[in-house]
């Protein structure tokens, strides 16, 4: 009897893909501002932006999350992880509802290897049955059954409660050493 493989659930947005950047570059070309990755430094872009809660009507563009960049490594990663363990990428879709086809569609371009019902859009992450789950936001670990992993992102820095990876290489030596 083959043993079941453990589960690790992976977030989408600044852990596989680059939404920052983006927001970063629409921000700065529409507002004539010249904020930087560095000058979030624990905090988030709507802290420092000129428009404050504003800055999420980007968001509503349901084609905003379509040309996001790829997290460097991720790829690579992921596919080697699927031979050791169940992969499943869960997003907090519901938070952005205009996002899903463009997510869907990103996650179909860039990640062909994962199957659709492997793929999970929901609000709360505690609702993922995984062992793991890699994630930029502390709050989706607050309930969440398995063990959170931090993923480094701009506005998590000071954050010190959870085992953090700072880029895919850390996750491969996390996971596959």
């Amino acid at each position: 009897m083959e043993t079941a493989k453990q589960r690790i659930a992976i977030d989408m947005d600044e852990v596989v893909a680059d939404t920052l950047g983006k927001l970063l570059h629409c921000y700065n070309r529409d507002y004539e501002d010249t904020v930087t990755i560095e000058d979030l430094h624990g905090k988030k872009l709507r802290q420092v932006a000129k428009c404050g809660q504003e800055l999420y009507r980007y968001f509503d563009d349901p084609t905003f999350f379509r040309d996001l960049a790829v997290m460097p490594d991720s790829q690579d990663v992921i596919r080697e992880l699927q031979t050791r363990y169940e992969i499943f990428i869960a997003s907090a879709a519901m938070e952005v509802p205009a996002s899903f086809a463009a997510k869907y569609e990103w996650l179909k371009e860039h990640f062909p290897f994962i199957p659709d019902t492997h793929i999970v859009f929901c609000g709360d992450k505690s609702i993922i049955n995984a062992d793991y789950l890699i994630d930029d936001h502390t709050y989706q670990f607050a309930r969440f059954r398995g063990q959170g992993i931090l993923y480094t992102a701009s506005h998590n820095l000071e954050e010190t409660r959870y085992p953090r990876v700072n880029n895919w290489r850390d996750v491969a030596d996390m996971f596959l050493k």
